[in-house]
Parts: C-alpha cells; structure tokens; sequence
C-alpha cells in the first residue's frame, strides 16, 4: 500500500458501491491474547514506506481475497492465522496512477509462527486495544480496527456451503437426490478447500444430496475427516421438518470446531432470514450462487455477523 492521499471504507459517508477497483488486495487485524487476558493487534513497520500499518498485501494472479490475506500475514509476519469476522473493505486512489486500491480486510487470530524481519516488514510490535489507534498512520487503517472492535474478537464461526454446479436436473435421469456434480462443480469443490481452511475448518456436515457430499468431499478428504449427513438440511427435509431443521443447524454451533454445513439452495436463503430476525442482524445482499458459502459469526450461540463469499471466493477480482 502506498501513502494514499483519500479512501473509502464501504458504508462510509463517501463510499460508493458504482466505484469499481481496479488493483485488488487484501489484509487483517492479526490479534492475540495477552498475557494479562486482553487482546493485542499487530502493527508492522514497512521501511520502504515509513510507516506502521495492518498487514495487507496485493493479490496474486488468480489468488481469492480469503487466501491473500492469510498469505500476506504470513509473509510479512511470519505467523500463520485463522480468519473469523468480515471486517469490510477500504478504497482508494493509488497516488501517481489513474488507480484505484481495493483492500479487504477479516479478523484474524494467531495460530503459530514467529516473526522474522523482512525485506517488507522490518518491525512488528504488538498493542492492547487502548494504545493501537494512535500507533497506525492511516486512517483507513483506524476505521478497519474500529469495524473490528465493534464486536468480541473471540467469535464462533460456521461455513455454509451451497453445493456446486450439478448440471441441469433435466438432463439427469435418475433421482434427483443422485444428481452428481459436473466437471465445473467438481472444480468449485476444488477449489473451496484452502478458502474454507482458511476459516479453520474442522469438522463436516452435508445435507445427503449427493451433490452436497459430493461439494464437501475434497474438504474431507484433506482433513481425513467424516462427513456427518443432515437430512434435515436437504430441501425435501427442511421442507417437512422446518422448526427441526433450524434447531438442527443452530446446535452445531461450536466453542471448539470450525463446522462446514453443505445444503441446498431453497434452504440456506430461509434459514439466514430466520436466523436474521431472530438475533436481529442484517444480511448482506447475495445472490446465493451454487459453491458460495456463508461466513456466519457467532457470540456464544448468537448470531451477531454474517458474509457472503461469493466474489470472494472468485480469482476474477484480479482483473484489471
């Protein structure tokens, strides 16, 4: 990131949904705990700059968001990190060019490492939360840690997976239920696995489609973990067993696992709105495409965020 002049945090007062970037990057508020029992945010000096900052970084050729992030918090750290919260994105103008700089940024928590000084990142100091503001030179970087301390740092996360492309229903001939994923939606469940162990995914449940286990499958094979059926989580269960299917998917919530729940598309749409309304968040727009997965964040059991991977999980948004 260079000494920008102007930015914009989305859902600011000058942010403007039509302003299309065209230099993509991605980065984190990297936390730990404290010895004290508090929170510590790392802060990275970049000689190249002279400055102190969050850890962020462009996005490689074909790279998505999710993985960049934790990809540039490793270089320029040295630590590894699990992403939880979505914390918004930030643009602006890159001074000298007619650009403009996507930067989106997650919570993250330390998971391991140690830091070595770099030819990007010389300096990492670590700050409690009453001394971090002032420490950051930017004021984007100030407004990306505000978005961050609005909620508990520690939140439960759960991935929520629509299935893949399968094909049209049409054209298959046996039972629905035994609709496989085609060659696209085989690249898609592919693809998802370093997107969703990114998020710490840990442990497997599917809705029992085949096109749903079919989604989760190579997730599973990379954890050598079980994939767990939830009937009440296909269409044709929650559609005869709604008030179930909700309490089903809500007691999966864990203090300890990162669960991935694959279902179908007239669920997952129902299910956000209920679980929406009844702890009293917002969803963000989404058009819910097949592969597409919902990042949902929970204090104890409730549900206080929710992001929609869909763009996220694209290497198009490196295009410029």
């Amino acid at each position: 990131m260079s000494d920008a002049t102007g930015y914009e945090m989305e859902g600011g007062p000058f942010w403007d949904p039509r302003v299309t970037a065209n230099i993509h990057a991605a980065g984190a508020v990297l936390w730990r705990r404290a010895r004290d029992g508090g929170l510590e945010i790392a802060v990275v000096h970049r000689p190249k700059y002279q400055d102190w900052s969050l850890p962020k970084g462009k996005l490689d050729p074909g790279e998505t968001p999710v993985l960049a992030a934790v990809r540039e918090v490793r270089e320029e750290t040295g630590l590894d990190c699990t992403l939880g919260r979505y914390l918004g994105h930030v643009t602006y103008p890159v001074p000298g060019h007619r650009k403009l700089k996507r930067v989106d940024y997650w919570a993250a928590e330390v998971a391991g490492g140690e830091f070595n000084a770099n030819d990007e990142v010389d300096v990492l100091n670590w700050y409690p939360l009453d001394r971090v503001m002032d420490q950051l030179s930017y004021p984007m970087d100030r407004q990306v840690l505000r978005a961050f301390t609005r909620l508990p740092a520690n939140t439960r996360t759960m991935l929520l997976v629509r299935h893949a492309k399968a094909g049209r229903r049409d054209r298959f001939s046996g039972p629905d239920p035994l609709r496989p994923l085609d060659r696209a939606g085989q690249a898609q469940a592919s693809a998802l696995v370093s997107n969703l162990l990114a998020f710490g995914a840990s442990r497997i449940y599917s809705a029992d489609p085949v096109r749903c286990v079919q989604t989760v499958t190579p997730l599973a094979e990379k954890l050598g973990a079980e994939i767990l059926l939830e009937p009440l989580l296909s269409e044709t269960g929650y559609a005869t067993a709604q008030d179930e299917a909700r309490q089903r998917i809500a007691s999966l919530v864990s203090a300890t696992e990162v669960p991935v729940v694959c279902s179908q598309g007239k669920v997952i749409p129902d299910l956000l709105r209920w679980w929406a309304d009844r702890d009293g968040i917002t969803l963000p727009s989404a058009r819910n495409r097949k592969g597409s997965v919902w990042v949902l964040s929970f204090v104890d059991r409730k549900l206080v965020a929710a992001d929609h991977l869909d763009r996220s999980l694209s290497s198009d948004v490196v295009k410029s």
